[in-house]
C-alpha cells in the first residue's frame, strides 16, 4: 500500500487555504493534516503534525514565506513547495530567495474553480506536491559561502582541446540556486555568452532573470528571437518557446513541439549547440527530474565539447545529471561552485592558448 502524503498548508487567506485543501485532497494519496496562517504557526506545528510536504505562500504576516522557509530548512528540513498567486518581479524575487534557502519548487496558485486554467493549475499543484514528497532534503546551515568558495578551489585537472565560444546550461527542479552559484562564481568579464534552459512555472522567467542579474555580476536577459549573443551575457529561454543558437551567435526561438514533454527543452538547446559549435562549446546539465538534455549532452561530448554534470551530493534531484553520468556524457562531475571554477579556468586557459598560437 502506497504511503499517504501528509501536507501542511501555510497560507494567510482562508479562501485560498480552503481552495488548496480542496484541490490536494481530491487525490486519495494526499492528506492535508493542518493549516497555518503565519510563519510562526507553521514552525510551531512542525513537531506536532510531522508533515511530509509544506505548501508555502510568499505573503505572510510579520514573517514572510522566504524567512519561514529559511528557518524551517535550518531547523526541521522538509520538502517545501512555494505556491504563489502572482509572478510580479518583487514576488518572484522573494520566491527565488525561498528556493535558494531550500524550497524545492514554485507553482502558480490556482485562481479559482471557474477560471479556464483552473484544472491545469490544480493538476500541476498535485503533481508537484507528490513528486517533491519523494525528495530527500538536508539541513541548510545559516551561513557558509566562504567555506564553499574555499572548497570549490580544489585542484582539478583541466582538459579542453579547443577554444570555448559558448556555454549552454540546462536545469529543472533545484536549478535556480545551482545556476545562481555558477553565474556568481564566474568572473565579471567572462568572455563568452551563456545560454540557459530552466524548467520553471510559466510566468516566472522574467523574475528569475531579474533575480539572477541581481545576484551575479553578469547581465542576464530573457532571450529574444534573432538577437546576437554577446560575450559575458546570459540568455534564458522564454516560456513556451524552444531556443537554439546559430553558428554566427544568433538566437532562434520557435513554437516547436514539446520535447521530453517540455517547452523550452534542454535537449533542443544542447542539440543545436552540438551541431553549430562542436568542440567550441561547453554543456552543463544540472539538478532535475527526468532525462531532458542527457542524451544531447553525450552528443556534445562526442563532438568534442567540454561537458559537465552536477554531482549527486549537491543535486536536489539527480535525475537529469544522473542519466547523463550513466551515459558517460560528462567529462566533469562536480558541484555548481566547482563547475564555475573549472569553467572560468578552462575558458581562460583556452583563450591564452589561442593568443600564444
Amino acid at each position: 500500500m502506497d504511503k499517504t502524503i501528509k501536507v501542511l498548508i501555510v497560507e494567510d487567506s482562508p479562501v485560498a487555504r480552503e481552495l488548496l485543501e480542496h484541490i490536494l485532497t481530491r487525490d486519495e494519496k494526499i492528506k492535508v493534516i493542518g493549516n497555518a496562517s503565519s510563519g510562526e504557526e507553521a514552525i510551531l506545528a512542525l513537531g506536532r503534525l510531522k508533515p511530509d510536504v509544506i505548501t508555502m505562500d510568499i505573503h505572510l504576516p510579520e514573517m514572510d514565506g522566504f524567512e519561514t522557509t529559511r528557518l524551517i530548512m535550518e531547523t526541521h528540513p522538509l520538502p517545501i513547495v512555494i505556491v504563489t498567486g502572482t509572478s510580479r518581479g518583487k514576488d518572484v524575487s522573494m520566491a527565488m530567495n525561498a528556493i535558494e534557502a531550500g524550497a524545492l519548487a514554485i507553482v502558480q496558485k490556482p485562481l479559482g474553480i471557474g477560471h479556464p486554467d483552473y484544472e491545469a493549475e490544480a493538476v500541476k499543484l498535485v503533481q508537484t506536491v507528490k513528486l517533491m514528497s519523494e525528495v530527500r532534503v538536508v539541513r541548510r546551515w545559516a551561513r557558509y559561502p566562504q567555506e564553499a568558495q574555499v572548497q570549490a578551489r580544489t585542484k582539478i585537472k583541466l582538459d579542453s582541446p579547443a577554444e570555448i565560444k559558448i556555454v549552454a546550461i540546462g536545469a529543472s527542479t533545484g536549478g535556480p540556486p545551482a545556476i545562481q552559484k555558477i553565474l556568481s562564481g564566474l568572473p565579471k568579464k567572462f568572455p563568452v555568452p551563456v545560454l540557459i534552459v530552466q524548467h520553471i512555472a510559466e510566468g516566472f522567467i522574467q523574475g528569475f532573470a531579474d533575480w539572477l542579474g541581481q545576484t551575479s555580476s553578469l547581465p542576464v536577459h530573457v532571450a529574444l528571437h534573432g538577437e546576437y549573443c554577446l560575450p559575458g551575457h546570459v540568455y534564458i529561454a522564454p516560456d513556451l518557446l524552444q531556443m537554439k543558437v546559430k553558428m554566427d551567435g544568433r538566437i532562434w526561438l520557435s513554437k516547436d513541439d514539446n520535447e521530453n514533454g517540455l517547452c523550452p527543452s534542454v535537449s533542443f538547446l544542447f542539440r543545436s549547440v552540438a551541431e553549430e559549435f562542436g568542440n567550441n562549446a561547453a554543456g552543463v546539465l544540472l539538478t532535475g527530474m527526468g532525462k531532458d538534455g542527457a542524451k544531447e549532452l553525450k552528443t556534445m561530448k562526442e563532438k568534442g565539447a567540454t561537458t559537465f554534470a552536477q554531482d549527486k551530493e549537491s543535486s536536489v534531484i539527480h535525475g537529469m545529471p544522473g542519466e547523463a553520468i550513466d551515459l558517460n556524457a560528462a567529462i566533469y562531475v562536480l558541484s555548481p561552485e566547482k563547475i564555475a571554477v573549472v569553467l572560468a579556468d578552462l575558458v581562460d586557459n583556452c583563450r591564452k592558448k589561442v593568443v600564444v598560437n
